[in-house]
C-alpha cells in the first residue's frame, strides 16, 4: 500500500482551504485518508501552516512518500530538517544535543524570518493608509478652493474705473486748451 503525505481540498471555489492527511496513494484526492496531519490556509499571508510534526515524523520514517506541495510544506515547518538530523544521530555523525541544538538555531532564525515578513507586511499597509489619507486631504483642500472662488461673487474694481475717467477727463483738458489758444490768434476753431 503506497502511502501518501497530500492535501486534501477543502473551502469554496476561489477560496482553497487545505487539510493535511496521511491516505493511500490509490485513494480519490478529497476520499478516504488513513490520519489527519495538520492543515494548510494559502489565504492569509504569510500562509497559515497548522502541522502536528510528530506524526508526520513518524510518517516520514515509517516510509510514506509526500507530493511535491506536501514535502514543501514539511520543509517549511522543518519536518524534513528533524528527519535528516535523525537520520545523522543514527549514523553516529551527532549527537542528540547537536542534532537539537541544531533545529532549535533554525526554528529561531525561521520564526524571525517570518516576523519580520508580517512586520513589513504590516508596515506597508500603515504606510498606504498614510499615504492614501494625505492625497485624500489634497484632493478635499483643492476641492474647497474650487469652491470658494466659485462661490466668492468678482470684486468691483473701481479703481481701474477712476484711472479710465481720470484719462478720458484729461484728454478733455488738453483739448480744450488747445482750442481757446487757436481761436486766440484769430483763427477759426475747426469743427
Amino acid at each position: 500500500m503506497p502511502v501518501k503525505i497530500r492535501l486534501q481540498r477543502h473551502g469554496k471555489k476561489g477560496f482553497a482551504f487545505f487539510h493535511i492527511v496521511i491516505a493511500d496513494g490509490r485513494a480519490p484526492r478529497d476520499g478516504k485518508f488513513i490520519e489527519k496531519i495538520g492543515t494548510y490556509n494559502p489565504n492569509t499571508n504569510p500562509a497559515t501552516i497548522e502541522l502536528n510534526t510528530e506524526k508526520a515524523l513518524t510518517w516520514l520514517k515509517n516510509g510514506a512518500q509526500p507530493t511535491d506541495t506536501a514535502r514543501a510544506i514539511l520543509s517549511y515547518k522543518g519536518v524534513l530538517l528533524k528527519l535528516h538530523l535523525d537520520k545523522g544521530i543514527a549514523k553516529g555523525a551527532l549527537t542528540a544535543e547537536q542534532a537539537e541544538a541544531k533545529f532549535e538555531k533554525w526554528l529561531g532564525d525561521k520564526q524571525g524570518k517570518i516576523e519580520g515578513k508580517v512586520n513589513k507586511l504590516a508596515q506597508q499597509r500603515t504606510d498606504l493608509l498614510k499615504k492614501r489619507l494625505s492625497d485624500e486631504q489634497e484632493k478635499n483642500a483643492r476641492r474647497q478652493a474650487e469652491i470658494q472662488a466659485k462661490n466668492t461673487p468678482p470684486a468691483p474694481e473701481p479703481e481701474v474705473v477712476a484711472e479710465e475717467t481720470s484719462a478720458v477727463v484729461a484728454e478733455e483738458d488738453t483739448t480744450e486748451q488747445a482750442a481757446p489758444a487757436s481761436t486766440e490768434e484769430g483763427q477759426a476753431p475747426e469743427a
